[in-house]
């Protein structure tokens, strides 16, 4: 297949361009997973069958699972997010009124004005606080919603609020996941719980790319409003996963020292953080030999 092509050679440290990858998420995500796009479509293609459901325990902006819907890598795909202001778009998005939200961006006259009273207003309905997640994540430096998070100043070529606000494109995304709704369930609730209530299933396959709290780096504390969970437990209930897995993680010794102690197999990848800085991030799989 074409994509196995970014693979040739053994190119781990290749750095995916994302701007080669279709962008299906209505979010611009804090640690968000499209540079790791071709390595899932990798992953699920060297799989002896495609999985009857993708299940992703901390869907975030939801990149990997949108991309796994959008281009049939299974059967049906189970996201799952803790954070209500998250969750508050995805329910409005695949259970809800998403022509509304569309609607609403593309009609929203963006102004500091107008910003600041959606962002203060409080006790509204879910699809509202979708609208006002969607903003404060196009308006904030970085996509973070995490409280203490500062809204862009001078943004791109001075552009400033406007910098990440493409109402017509983020009208299109919401589109277009609506038209593929019926093979995507979302669950508000801890990703860890539906995690153990599935991992007997030898047909449900897991994308676990948890907040980045381990290793004393708690980065997730700024970028997240759920960051903390408990990593060991986590790697427990990976094992008992009687399907495949793939995880994702900061590349530290801590975390690979965790996989060691769980019998796993690890790869380093090369990706770009969001000040374009090249780093590693450390796949984690029972046998990764597809990606080697």
């Amino acid at each position: 297949m074409q994509q196995l092509s970014l693979f040739e050679n053994n190119q781990l440290d290749r750095i995916t361009n994302v701007s080669s990858v279709p962008q299906r998420s209505p979010f611009r995500y804090p640690g968000g997973k499209t540079w790791l796009v071709p390595r899932i479509r990798q992953w699920l293609d060297s799989l002896q069958k495609q999985p009857s459901e993708f299940i992703e325990p901390f869907a975030g902006g939801g990149i990997v699972s949108l991309t796994v819907a959008f281009e049939d890598l299974a059967n049906h795909v189970t996201m799952v997010e803790i954070d209500e202001e998250v969750a508050a778009v995805w329910h409005t998005i695949i259970n809800g009124d998403g022509e509304w939200l569309a609607a609403q961006i593309v009609n929203f006259n963006l102004s500091q004005t107008s910003v600041n009273t959606v962002l203060t207003v409080n006790n509204i309905l879910i699809q509202e606080k979708a609208f006002k997640t969607i903003l404060k994540n196009r308006v904030n430096r970085g996509g973070i919603l995490a409280a203490g998070a500062g809204t862009i100043k001078s943004g791109e070529n001075g552009k400033g609020l406007r910098s990440r606000w493409y109402p017509e494109t983020l009208k299109k995304r919401i589109i277009e996941i609506m038209k593929r709704r019926e093979r995507i369930t979302f669950i508000e609730g801890d990703g860890m719980e539906v995690l153990k209530a599935n991992a007997h299933r030898t047909d449900a396959v897991f994308f676990i790319d948890p907040p980045y709290t381990a290793a004393g780096k708690k980065a997730g504390s700024r970028l997240y409003n759920y960051s903390e969970i408990d990593h060991e437990e986590l790697f427990r209930l990976a094992s008992a996963i009687a399907g495949d897995f793939l995880m994702t993680y900061d590349n530290t010794e801590e975390v690979r020292q965790l996989a060691q102690k769980h019998g796993f197999d690890t790869q380093t990848v090369a990706m770009k953080n969001t000040h374009h800085a090249k780093m590693t991030e450390l796949l984690i799989g029972r046998n990764l030999d597809w990606c080697r």
